[in-house]
């Protein structure tokens, strides 16, 4: 086996980090995935410049009383998505806060990538606020 890198998801509650994870790993998804308490884990070998790598992703709990444990996590990591719904514009306020805990506790080279996620939402969303409006 060749290297491994791990990952850490973080984002608030319910933005979807864990369905990332388990589509990007074991291509499921579940429209009733409950929220992460502590921090799970899975990992897909990659290929990558012709060496196959092994990638660990940590999915990290979002509320604010898990925050000691999951910030242990971020040390080691090489890279983090940082996670917000396009549908709750708080959660992206709130990628800031998460910025910040990144810089405290990871290595100083994590790359670190900022996803909005829930797109398939977003026609939902813009059909609701226009017939809102008509109300």
């Amino acid at each position: 086996m060749g290297h491994r890198s791990v990952m850490v998801l973080i984002g608030d509650s319910g933005v979807g980090k864990s369905n990332l994870l388990s589509r990007f790993t074991r291509n499921e998804f579940s429209l009733e995935s409950k929220s992460t308490i502590g921090v799970e884990f899975a990992t897909r070998s990659i290929q990558v410049e012709g060496k196959t790598v092994k990638a660990q992703i940590w999915d990290t709990a979002g509320q604010e009383r898990y925050r000691a444990i999951t910030s242990a996590y971020y040390r080691g990591a090489v890279g983090a998505l940082l996670v917000y719904d396009i549908a709750k514009h708080l959660t992206y306020e709130n990628a800031e806060r998460w910025l910040k805990e990144l810089q405290d506790h990871a290595d100083n080279n994590i790359v670190i990538m900022l996803v909005g996620n829930k797109k398939r939402l977003e026609r939902w969303i813009r059909a609701f606020s226009v017939n809102k409006k008509n109300i």
